[in-house]
């Protein structure tokens, strides 16, 4: 039976306001012409349900996820109520009392806990498939096109990965504006909301500071002591008693030290990593430097870039309180102030998101940045519901 949610609307524009799909019911959401919502949470409900069967279907036919999936009670209810929570932050609208709903969830014991973890770890696994996939034109070819007789060939990793790419794009939808956690940093271990920093000891001689907005997991190992850098900014502090050095995961890289105190930050798939002393190598595609103190290294899908000479205060300056910035356009000067400070700051002029910047400010002061590029630039200001503030 449906839940009254599903309730059919007068028209598509009344079902995609009030939300359409339902949470509990036995089948596929009801199908609501021109309904957005309903279509991503149909989408994202088809990948994961079919990432669950293959997980935990046993020896099942190797054609039998060519069929649609449909909902029953599983082996796990309460991760079919956790992967419900992931389609509806992913596939909706969500808002701030969403985010609140999903906390309280999570909050009810271990196991919801634990079961969320699961959920969203299943949808890093469907990302990274799609990523993994996307180049299989024959793959994409045999779902967008099933034949009525599929042939002993077609395996559950073509349908799946066919499937999964054909959803990679909702995969990756990120909060509006980034004003609140994605599903990646909600499932972190540890995590820092906007403003806050925190410190962990993840060891006794392993200590990691977390800078705002920054989530980090821990990916143990037998072999060696792994963490991974989801997002943000973090310093780290190894003092490794064995000669197994400290790994710290970021995008596709891998940052491991014995003896060393380095920074960390992986934003917008760009990371960078900076020696504030000791020896830190950094390793992508087969590619690897070694950092001495005061040198940095970034990369991204272009590559492992070359080490450079950086002010390490300056990079750090962070943990005392500061941020510095020297010769800085003022586009990036606020892309790093909206990190810290609640709401959003947009520019809209191109000319003065140019404008260079020397300065600094205090991270418990940034309530005044708005008001100082306003005299310093002349900037127009206007101010919007939800902290959000517009320059031109």
């Amino acid at each position: 039976m449906r839940s009254p949610r599903c309730a059919p609307a007068r028209d598509a524009a009344q079902a995609a306001i009030a939300g359409c799909f339902c949470l509990r019911c036995a089948q596929r959401p009801i199908a609501v012409p021109c309904c957005r919502r309903n279509r991503l949470y149909c989408d994202l409900r088809y990948v994961l349900d079919a990432i669950r069967r293959l997980r935990f279907g046993g020896q099942r036919d190797e054609q039998s996820v060519v069929t649609e999936p449909t909902r029953t009670s599983g082996p796990d209810p309460l991760l079919d109520e956790a992967l419900d929570w992931v389609v509806r932050l992913k596939a909706g609208s969500p808002t701030r009392a969403d985010v609140d709903a999903l906390q309280r969830w999570r909050a009810q014991s271990p196991d919801h806990e634990e079961a969320f973890r699961t959920a969203a770890s299943l949808l890093r696994t469907a990302s990274a498939a799609a990523k993994e996939l996307a180049e299989e034109k024959a793959a994409a070819a045999s779902v967008v096109a099933l034949p009525s007789r599929p042939s002993r060939a077609l395996t559950r990793r073509i349908v799946l990965g066919g499937a999964i790419a054909a959803a990679a794009g909702y995969m990756m939808i990120r909060p509006p504006l980034e004003m609140w956690p994605s599903i990646d940093e909600l499932s972190a271990d540890y995590r820092t909301g906007k403003g806050e920093q925190r410190k962990v000891m993840l060891a006794p001689d392993i200590s990691v500071e977390l800078n705002t907005q920054t989530s980090l997991a821990l990916r143990p190992t037998p072999n060696e002591t792994r963490i991974e850098l989801i997002s943000g900014e973090a310093s780290v502090v190894a003092r490794r008693s064995s000669p197994t050095p400290l790994v710290m995961l970021a995008r596709d890289g891998r940052i491991s030290a014995l003896q060393a105190d380095f920074n960390a930050r992986c934003i917008d798939g760009v990371v960078s990593v900076t020696c504030l002393d000791g020896i830190v190598t950094v390793e992508q595609d087969g590619r690897s430097v070694q950092l001495r103190k005061a040198e940095q290294v970034t990369y991204s899908r272009a590559g492992l870039q070359a080490s450079l000479p950086v002010d390490a205060k300056q990079v750090a300056a962070w943990q005392t309180g500061l941020l510095i910035f020297r010769d800085r356009p003022l586009a990036s000067v606020v892309d790093e102030v909206n990190r810290y400070r609640t709401g959003k700051i947009i520019i809209t002029n191109a000319e003065l998101k140019l404008r260079l910047v020397n300065g600094t400010f205090q991270v418990d002061k940034l309530d005044n940045f708005v008001a100082q590029v306003e005299q310093l630039f002349g900037a127009r200001i206007t101010s919007l519901p939800g902290g959000v503030v517009l320059m031109s």
